[in-house]
């Protein structure tokens, strides 16, 4: 029988649009040692264009093995790394990205020791986008097994010099369902947050129902993914982190929290709140929703924030970030030479003053982006070996050539690790922000058939634009694909 896909909705009040009937969903409590947090509600700011004043909708080690698709319990820092929230590896083994389902862990990197962060004034120059495949020691890796100890270096520079850190599991997280609502608690340090999300249930199939999380809720065909018996969970992130504009830093549950000069920038504290609601799911078998078979999806700056999720959770198995523009699947570097080659495109010396989506610290990069030791492919390349499907439009606001440089980059990461089929991109334009296309529909269709539901045959290996790009290999990138072995 075909498994179903939930999509769950976290949020302060039940969405309409994910509301699922009584009947679909049990009542049920659960606890755990391993606090979990989450917010709720729907983003309702814009990204503007300074250009066009029009908003974009708030919605918007044994030689040859695979790297585990997820693991153990992430640690707050690497070893030896000075970096927050370095994820290191080692960790339990998961299971084989090539099939539907994730290991039990947050992080499989905690074994790995990464080297202290070097400081801003340390950064060297480099013009090309950062090869994914030289350790921070200057070595290039060359077995599939290496990737996960490079993964959580790279994780440690994001952190670092872009999110902010990412806080362990917090010592208690307990959880409830009742109707077509999961409550989270979460408790740490003496404080306390709850927040709930919403479940639409989809009307065939046979529970537990694999689920697509949508950050502040979703723009892709939630009827289709009914249909393919996908559920969605729509998760609150304006409830753990606020993102109404540059004034929003450190409001909301998450810095109720961990106090409001945390690190973490918005995106991360969702990122957070997204792994204490898969705590929960994975607690409580009352949901009626397989926590290992969970995908995460959302647009606009919510498709910054999937992304962000989908990197630093494992136990996200396929990850679709929608037209996520700079501070997601484009390139600082990239974006950077469109504007100066006249186009208007979104860059980080506009983003880090528009919002609080980025650690504070973010901003020293502002004009300097060629000394960010990473780019965004490499933030794409986290989410390797799991599967990542890329969504974009020709926007020029959203960096359309840059999605398309970035995530070719990003790419060589899965074809190095033999599994190319894992990754795709689709941009296809001249359609409105936010508003999916149909001629994407087979796209979608086909990742959440492979990496989801299961048992998915059609082509993944996806790379295609209806802008014509080519990638400038010459332009950005100053190295080569190693074969792993």
């Amino acid at each position: 029988m075909r498994a179903h896909l939930l999509v769950v909705c976290l949020s302060a009040a039940p969405l309409l649009s994910c509301a699922a009937s009584p009947s679909d969903t049990g009542g049920g409590t659960a606890s755990t040692g391993t606090p979990s947090s989450g917010a709720s509600g729907q983003s309702s700011g814009a990204e503007t264009s300074p250009a066009s004043g029009t908003g974009t909708s708030g919605q918007d080690s044994g030689q040859g093995a695979l790297p585990s698709a997820s693991g153990a319990g992430r640690s707050d820092s690497g070893g030896g790394g000075a970096g927050p929230g370095a994820e290191a590896g080692g960790g339990t083994a998961g299971t084989d990205a090539s099939t539907p389902g994730a290991a039990s862990g947050e992080n499989s990197t905690t074994g790995c020791s990464v080297p202290p962060m070097p400081a801003f004034a340390a950064l060297t120059t480099d013009a090309k986008l950062p090869d994914p495949f030289t350790s921070m020691d200057g070595t290039r890796i060359s077995q599939k097994s290496q990737w996960t100890c490079r993964r959580a270096e790279i994780s440690a520079e994001a952190q670092q010099f872009e999110f902010g850190t990412k806080p362990p599991p917090p010592a208690s997280v307990t959880g409830s369902t009742s109707g077509n609502s999961i409550v989270v608690n979460v408790s740490s340090g003496g404080k306390s947050i709850s927040f709930t999300a919403t479940v639409s249930l989809p009307t065939t199939g046979k529970a537990p129902y694999p689920a697509m999380i949508a950050i502040g809720g979703i723009s892709l065909n939630a009827q289709a993914l009914a249909q393919q018996g996908v559920a969605i969970v729509t998760f609150p992130n304006d409830d753990i982190a606020a993102q109404a504009s540059a004034s929003s830093r450190g409001q909301g549950k998450f810095y109720d929290l961990f106090g409001s000069n945390h690190s973490a920038g918005a995106m991360m504290a969702w990122a957070w709140g997204v792994s204490r609601l898969i705590d929960v799911i994975a607690q409580t078998p009352a949901t009626k929703i397989d926590p290992t078979r969970l995908g995460v999806t959302g647009c606009s700056r919510n498709g910054k924030g999937a992304l962000t999720v989908g990197a630093f959770d494992e136990r996200i198995v396929l990850t679709i970030p929608q037209e996520s523009g700079s501070g997601g699947a484009a390139s600082w570097r990239v974006s950077d030479a469109m504007l100066a080659a006249g186009t208007n495109t979104q860059t980080l010396s506009e983003i880090v003053g528009e919002n609080v989506w980025f650690a504070s610290s973010f901003k020293q990069f502002s004009g300097m982006t060629n000394k960010l030791p990473y780019d965004q492919h490499t933030v794409e390349a986290l989410v390797a070996p799991r599967a990542l499907l890329v969504i974009e439009n020709d926007i020029a606001w959203l960096g359309p050539l840059s999605t398309f440089t970035s995530s070719t980059a990003a790419n060589t990461v899965w074809k190095a690790l033999g599994i190319p089929d894992h990754m795709g991109f689709s941009q296809v334009g001249n359609h409105a922000h936010c508003a999916f296309p149909a001629s994407e529909q087979g796209d979608v269709d086909a990742f959440v058939q492979k990496f989801l539901v299961g048992g998915g045959t059609a082509n993944t290996a996806i790379m295609r634009t209806t802008s014509n790009f080519t990638y400038d290999a010459t332009k950005w990138q100053a190295w080569t694909v190693p074969t792993l072995q």
